[in-house]
């Protein structure tokens, strides 16, 4: 039961963030590798309501950076994710996968999310 309870709480605190929940939830609908770009464009698409078509390039560079120093490392020091920065690629971990039930109970409970999450 206490590593139950560890990992929910792992969980919890990785969806702290909004970023990250659109993040987690977009690699679960999907189960596919995404690229930064495409995790960029939803990230916009959810937290800002704005078509990519009129976003400004100040707002796509502050996702962008956003995802790259802070929520992408994130996710991958806890093992979800691994992240290839030359290639601007991410991809969900087996981890990720045995996490999924939980981290989809959270994604749920988030009356700002719609679900399913897709590109």
């Amino acid at each position: 039961m206490n590593g139950d309870s560890s990992a929910f709480d792992s969980a919890l605190d990785l969806c702290q963030h909004q970023h990250r929940r659109i993040v987690l939830g977009t690699l679960a609908e999907e189960q596919r590798s995404l690229t930064v770009n495409d995790l960029t464009k939803v990230v916009l698409k959810y937290n800002h309501q704005t078509p990519i078509t009129e976003a400004s390039t100040d707002v796509l560079a502050e996702i962008r950076l956003s995802l790259y120093h802070v929520h992408l490392p994130k996710l991958a020091a806890d093992g979800l994710i691994t992240y290839d920065s030359e290639r601007q690629l991410v991809e969900p971990t087996e981890q990720f996968d045995q996490v999924q039930p939980t981290l989809s109970t959270i994604l749920d409970a988030d009356p700002s999310l719609e679900t399913p999450m897709t590109l």
